[in-house]
């Protein structure tokens, strides 16, 4: 039986399995800081050049997580500070930020699997301000300055029998936004960054491929206009689960060989497609949806 890798969708994590001379080497500048007052801590990680991003499996570009341990907690004026927090975090890359322009958020998943349906809730919550500003002008909403915000759920390719790419294209052509902002549910490495984190970055997303399930890309050179991806990793695989529980129960037995490898769990075949997310998941993506959406609604406003 061959090992397989573990997949993930969060740079913070290849970027562990990378030495940190390796990272100078090949063009990887990682800062990390905490924000004590509000229990977060972020790491901005930028891929500077082609080696790095080989060295990565990403693209290069910037890719800034948030991590908060509290985020799973029904807790309104923490999820507010991390919704503060966030919009801050994607104005910091966002093109154009100090300009009206038209934006697109596109919520990726399928409302019908609660652990992939974070971008639809996300979209569900967005305050959409382009029909009524086409419509009305901006003096609707009292202001002189403002966004032109619109969303759309594409929905699966199970469902609707195309690409969501494909969707958002055709979508782009006929709206003419000046920028894609793309919501998605992803996948971790570590089950201690499940539900607990944040991840931006501006150089787009291939849905799917934290679970091996490749789509086409929403990337500025597929769409032609630049794109923000914002995602929490909703689910693990089950390899992942159990080698985090043979390597603690190896360091706190007093005859760690006695335990199967973690190499060995990670290599049976029957874990390879399982993936794993919480209990409570419906909850949790319906409040994290709404923190988001919030965040979205923060950064988008002039």
């Amino acid at each position: 039986m061959s090992c397989f890798q573990v997949r993930t969708d969060l740079a913070l994590e290849a970027r562990e399995s990378i030495g940190k001379a390796e990272e100078e080497l090949r063009g990887i500048t990682v800062e990390e800081y905490d924000r004590e007052e509000i229990q977060v801590h972020i790491t901005r990680v930028v891929i500077s050049s082609k080696n790095g991003a080989r060295a990565m499996n990403k693209p290069m570009g910037n890719y800034i997580t948030l991590e908060a341990p509290a985020m799973q907690e029904a807790d309104e004026d923490y999820h507010r500070e991390i919704s503060r927090e966030l919009a801050n975090q994607i104005r910091s890359i966002l093109p154009g930020s100090d300009s009206e322009q038209s934006i697109l958020v596109v919520g990726l998943g399928n409302r019908d699997v609660t652990a992939d349906a974070l971008g639809p809730g996300v979209v569900d919550n967005l305050f959409v301000t382009r029909h009524i500003v086409k419509e009305y002008g901006k003096a609707a909403y009292n202001k002189e300055r403002m966004n032109m915000v619109s969303g759309i759920v594409p929905g699966v390719m199970a469902a609707t029998g195309m690409e969501a790419a494909e969707i958002v294209k055709g979508v782009v052509e006929q709206t003419g936004p000046d920028l894609i902002i793309v919501v998605d549910a992803l996948a971790a490495r570590s089950t201690k960054r499940l539900n607990r984190t944040i991840q931006v970055t501006d150089t787009g997303i291939q849905p799917g491929s934290g679970v091996g399930n490749h789509r086409n890309a929403l990337t500025k050179e597929n769409l032609g206009v630049p794109v923000l991806a914002v995602g929490v990793p909703t689910v693990v695989d089950a390899a992942t689960i159990v080698g985090d529980a043979i390597e603690k129960i190896k360091k706190e037995a007093a005859q760690p060989g006695q335990f199967i490898g973690t190499d060995s769990i990670r290599s049976m075949p029957e874990l390879n497609n399982m993936y794993v997310t919480g209990k409570n998941i419906d909850e949790i993506i319906k409040r994290l949806s709404f923190t988001i959406s919030e965040a979205l609604n923060m950064a988008l406003e002039l």
